[in-house]
């Protein structure tokens, strides 16, 4: 399925998502003493549905491979400041709901990985990309292949022929 804009694009819902629960836990006063974690892990939540949006509607591809790289460091930085609050504090339902969020940005790590790879092994020409010389160049090449494949064939034919003959 083709998105059209970020909006609907599942891992991106996902982010929003985690960067609504981290500030949930921090306005409840689960980071209350440590302002600076508290301020940084809110950042890199948010930071990761922000690059995901930003290279989507950048337009090409290789820019969108970079956003990704963005959010899933991101999605790093939030996993790190996780296990550093896992170990500073020791009071529930805090540490619960830490390992909560690091399973949630551990699927937005692999979810954004599976993304960067598919696209990395993509050769398709992104259609964002795409201007009349491009669309023109791929329609030729169409134009080509289907010659070649028609010329391929009539060659089998009159091999098969050629060879059905001789064994006779």
């Amino acid at each position: 399925m083709k998105y059209k804009q970020f909006e609907d694009l599942p891992v991106w819902r996902k982010a929003i998502d985690l960067a609504i629960r981290v500030h949930a836990l921090s306005v409840s006063g689960g980071l209350r003493g440590y302002g600076g974690l508290r301020d940084q892990i809110e950042r890199a939540a948010l930071s990761i549905s922000n690059n995901i949006a930003e290279g989507f509607e950048r337009g090409t591809r290789d820019e969108l491979i970079s956003f990704l790289y963005i959010a899933r460091g991101s999605a790093g930085e939030v996993r790190s400041m996780i296990h550093l609050s896992r170990r500073l504090l020791k009071e529930e339902p805090t540490v619960s709901e830490l390992r909560e969020l690091h399973e949630v940005v551990l699927d937005i790590s692999r979810q954004l990985g599976g993304w960067i790879e598919s696209l990395k092994n993509t050769e398709a020409v992104d259609p964002r990309e795409r201007n009349d010389a491009t669309r023109q160049a791929a329609s030729e090449a169409r134009r080509r292949s289907a010659f070649v494949r028609q010329l391929q064939r009539i060659a089998k034919g009159e091999l098969d022929s050629y060879t059905e003959e001789n064994e006779q």
